[in-house]
């Protein structure tokens, strides 16, 4: 170990095995010493930072830690695997991890606790099926007779398969948001028994992806920076876009939502500041957000 050797008499054992007259020997010997001791010397380690909370934006920030890794390289950006809204809130709080990711506005009792949340995204809200599935598109209307269990087949005869989250999830919530029908129809597909429920949304797009005549929520950020094999389909007629966010022609979106604490640190800070600058921004919009300005 370096912390092992003694310098001056390693040097000087060294010294007395050239010829002392040279003094290029002398400096070559000391030379090939330094780079034995450096080379045994441990590699610097980088500032870690973890991000956790809502799986929607999850490949997204690992796109943004890549870029910002490329330009810091003393720093690695960790993205931990899907731990919900509410649980990387909690995280951040306990100083567990450095930075949350929200899929929707802090509640009172997480702002007295002390955590901030800046809004740096939306990304449209959308409904996905199995790649196999012919359906193309839904309306409103197709979605309350869905969830409402009058309706159980797609057009071509085949089962319509619900994909749920837990009740108190946002996708489950900005559903309900869609109409006061649909607030009541989604308590009786909730309540149906035998029904597929899925924890996270990752477990939730893989559910969809295997299930034949599958029906689920996603948003258009989780599709595309996680490459999945689902079918995004049209609602009431529009196809999910940032353009349409931006436009106020689809209104439906989840938003991402950096969290700090108290006991965020420095580097977090700086890493948040770069999602929200000129160059986390297009990544976000070229990875199906839009970034503002919101209404």
């Amino acid at each position: 170990m370096l912390s092992q050797i003694h310098i001056p008499q390693r040097i000087e054992s060294m010294s007395r095995t050239v010829n002392p007259r040279s003094k290029a020997a002398q400096l070559s010997a000391l030379a090939c010493l330094l780079i034995v001791l450096l080379s045994s010397a441990p590699l610097l380690a980088k500032e870690t930072v973890q991000i956790g909370g809502t799986g929607t934006a999850i490949g997204v920030m690992k796109l943004l830690g890549a870029a910002y890794e490329k330009k810091n390289p003393g720093v690695q950006i960790e993205v931990l695997p899907s731990m919900g809204t509410p649980g990387g809130i909690k995280a951040a709080l306990d100083g567990a991890i450095g930075l949350a990711v929200a899929g929707r506005s802090l509640n009172g009792e997480e702002s007295k606790a002390g955590a901030l949340g800046v809004e740096v995204a939306r990304t449209p809200f959308i409904f996905v099926t199995d790649e196999k599935n012919p359906a193309h598109s839904l309306t409103a209307q197709e979605l309350v007779n869905i969830y409402s269990l009058k309706t159980t087949n797609w057009p071509n005869g085949s089962s319509v398969r619900l994909v749920l989250r837990p009740a108190r999830e946002t996708s489950s919530t900005i559903l309900k948001a869609i109409s006061p029908e649909m607030e009541q129809d989604m308590a009786i597909a909730l309540a149906k028994e035998g029904m597929v429920f899925a924890a996270t949304d990752q477990d939730s797009a893989e559910a969809v992806a295997k299930m034949p005549g599958s029906l689920g929520a996603s948003t258009l950020t989780q599709v595309l920076t996680e490459k999945l094999p689902v079918k995004v389909l049209a609602f009431n007629g529009l196809t999910p876009s940032v353009r349409g966010l931006a436009d106020g022609s689809y209104a439906l979106f989840k938003p991402i939502i950096l969290v700090t604490t108290a006991r965020t640190t420095a580097a977090a800070r700086q890493f948040a500041a770069f999602v929200s600058s000129a160059e986390g921004r297009a990544i976000l919009e070229n990875s199906g957000n839009f970034t503002g300005p919101f209404k």
